[in-house]
């Protein structure tokens, strides 16, 4: 589904979403490759979400 059709919030979530930028992180980290800028945004996922609990 194209995120174009979907209500700002909704689309604002889909397009920055969690989970990619952590999965991304993980499997470069278990997989000894360099993990690139995505590390950043997964470490300030994870202590949004921390906060936010």
């Amino acid at each position: 589904m194209a995120t174009q059709t979907m209500p700002r919030p909704a689309r604002a979530f889909v397009e920055h979403q969690p989970a990619t930028s952590i999965v991304h992180t993980v499997r470069d980290m278990l997989a000894r490759q360099p993990v690139g800028d995505d590390i950043w945004t997964a470490l300030a996922w994870c202590v949004g979400i921390l906060v936010g609990a």
